[in-house]
């Protein structure tokens, strides 16, 4: 793992924590995005070499929503930035931790992602990231 890539913060209301965030940060997000595979809506917001990903859902009955339910606002997960996801995947499996994705999904900020459960990781929610090879349209 090379570095924190960025911090995931689910909120309930993205457009008014856009508003919140940009006041605490000085800055506007930098890219918003919905990801269908995890219905989420999501917005990027970078500080420097930080970056903050704010995350609200898009279905009542998804991830986030019941994180939210279960947990309220806050951080939701740390994500790192690897070189090559799958090798990061094996070890990761070969050194006992459970993942929730056999293999990698296109996430948000064009990156290809996988996740470590939070049992095996201290309750803390794990997101490997890989920067994806961009696409011509």
């Amino acid at each position: 793992m090379k570095k924190i890539e960025h911090l995931g913060i689910a909120v309930k209301n993205l457009d008014a924590s856009n508003a919140l965030f940009e006041k605490l940060l000085g800055v506007a997000p930098y890219k918003q995005e919905a990801v269908a595979s995890e219905s989420v809506r999501t917005s990027f917001f970078q500080n420097g070499p930080n970056k903050i990903e704010l995350v609200e859902s898009t279905d009542p009955n998804g991830p986030i929503a019941k994180f939210l339910e279960k947990k309220g606002e806050g951080i939701h997960h740390v994500a790192f930035e690897v070189d090559d996801i799958l090798a990061e995947m094996a070890r990761l499996k070969q050194e006992g931790f459970t993942l929730l994705n056999e293999k990698p999904k296109k996430g948000a900020d064009n990156k290809w992602v996988a996740f470590v459960h939070p049992k095996s990781a201290n309750g803390v929610l794990v997101e490997l990231c890989q920067e994806a090879p961009l696409q011509n349209n």
